[in-house]
């Protein structure tokens, strides 16, 4: 739909409207008389068409004044009976990357997070970072927007830090503590967690977080970011002689999933991830939530149109200026 944003700034337009209307009554006027007394047209006459190109101009700049737009109105609606809480690994080893310029797995982790939650966007979503414990950054909710900034801005490389100061601060333990800590609403019934990590944890018990999650009714799903070339770098660009990656997370990722009824997939799988994220959150009730409307500026595109008169002016003046 076409609307103007600021339409009063049209009046401009005024300003040649006005003066070329008295010219055009003036100019009748004079063939009149000229006509009653006879005389001759005179030699030299206002060029019709230089004068309609100038005000094409003004009527055009007063368009982009007036701020024109293609407006679309749309409705967003939400399901009232499913939330998924995303749990992003922050421990160090989420650093590691193939050198010291690429991007780390939190980076990755982070891109692919807005990418899953891109494939459910009626589905209320929420943010958390695991260590050595689950911490909230965003509740689930249902702008998109919110969700791709929090993790773009608060999600960060041990913040918060865990309480163990380690490479190794990550372990998956608390997890079985989410569905009791109020991250979902009461009203969700389908209650989801996907977890992006490394898979490097420290002990925890697959059989009893599987049991807690499946007991609880919330399902999970795994994405691990992991490969053997890569080195937690320092400040030097020099590798951390502390830090080893360890092959076995992707086994203890695949016990936790098994335990808790899930599926567990490798950054590479993140299309199959995606596909088993809508899969398991299924269709439910929604409602509406508000109106959205998007906004595509005209303005620019008038105001450059106004160069296409003007361009005739000069074209027709200047042979003439040329020609003395």
């Amino acid at each position: 739909m076409l609307t103007f944003l600021t339409p009063i700034a049209a009046v401009v337009a005024l300003a040649v409207v006005v003066p070329l209307a008295a010219f055009a009554v003036a100019a009748r006027r004079v063939a009149r008389v000229r006509s009653v007394l006879k005389l001759p047209p005179p030699a030299r006459t206002v060029d019709a068409r230089v004068l309609a190109a100038l005000a094409a101009v003004v009527v055009a700049l007063a368009l982009a004044a007036a701020q024109p737009a293609l407006s679309r109105t749309s409705t967003q609606r939400i399901r009232t009976d499913a939330e998924v809480l995303f749990v992003i690994d922050t421990s160090q080893s989420m650093a590691a990357a193939p050198g010291p310029h690429s991007p780390t797995r939190l980076d990755r982790a982070t891109v692919a997070a807005e990418r899953l939650r891109a494939a459910i966007p009626e589905v209320p979503s929420g943010v958390a970072t695991l260590t050595d414990r689950v911490l909230p950054d965003l509740l689930p909710v249902a702008d998109v927007g919110a969700f791709d900034a929090t993790v773009r801005k608060a999600v960060a490389i041990e913040e918060p830090p865990p309480r163990a100061l380690s490479l190794r601060a990550t372990t998956f333990t608390p997890l079985a503590g989410v569905p009791r800590s109020g991250y979902f609403s009461p009203s969700a019934r389908v209650r989801l967690i996907v977890l992006l990590t490394d898979g490097e944890s420290g002990p925890f018990d697959p059989a009893g977080i599987g049991h807690t999650l499946t007991s609880s009714h919330t399902p999970f799903l795994a994405v691990r970011f992991w490969s053997a070339n890569e080195s937690v770098f320092e400040a030097s660009g020099r590798p951390d002689p502390n830090y080893r990656p360890d092959p076995t997370g992707r086994l203890a990722l695949a016990s936790l999933a098994s335990a808790a009824g899930g599926k567990a997939f490798e950054e590479s799988e993140l299309g199959a991830a995606a596909a088993d994220l809508r899969s398991v959150v299924g269709h439910g009730p929604t409602r509406s939530v508000g109106r959205t409307r998007t906004t595509h500026p005209l303005a620019p595109y008038v105001a450059f149109a106004a160069l296409l008169p003007l361009a005739l002016v000069f074209r027709r003046r200047l042979p003439a200026r040329l020609a003395r």
